[in-house]
């Protein structure tokens, strides 16, 4: 079986800190505000994302691992906005 390079792993998850970190920064301005949240997320999303890209190059976890969290993370953001 043909290994892949950490690398490429964790450049696949970088790709997806944008979409998890704006999922997650919405998720967060609905639990504070409720569904009238207003402008809560240009505070939320920011923070979001850029937690999200210290999860993406954390060394001491696994990169697979960090790719499937945020891969199924970008998911269930992106099918939520429908």
């Amino acid at each position: 079986m043909m290994r892949v390079a950490p690398w490429v792993i964790v450049t696949a998850t970088v790709l997806l800190v944008l979409p998890f970190g704006w999922g997650l920064g919405v998720l967060v301005a609905y639990l504070i505000g409720g569904k009238n949240f207003a402008q809560i997320p240009v505070a939320t999303v920011p923070l979001g994302i850029l937690a999200a890209l210290v999860f993406a190059v954390r060394p001491s976890l696994d990169a697979s691992f960090r790719l499937k969290i945020l891969g199924v993370g970008a998911a269930c953001s992106s099918c939520s906005h429908g």
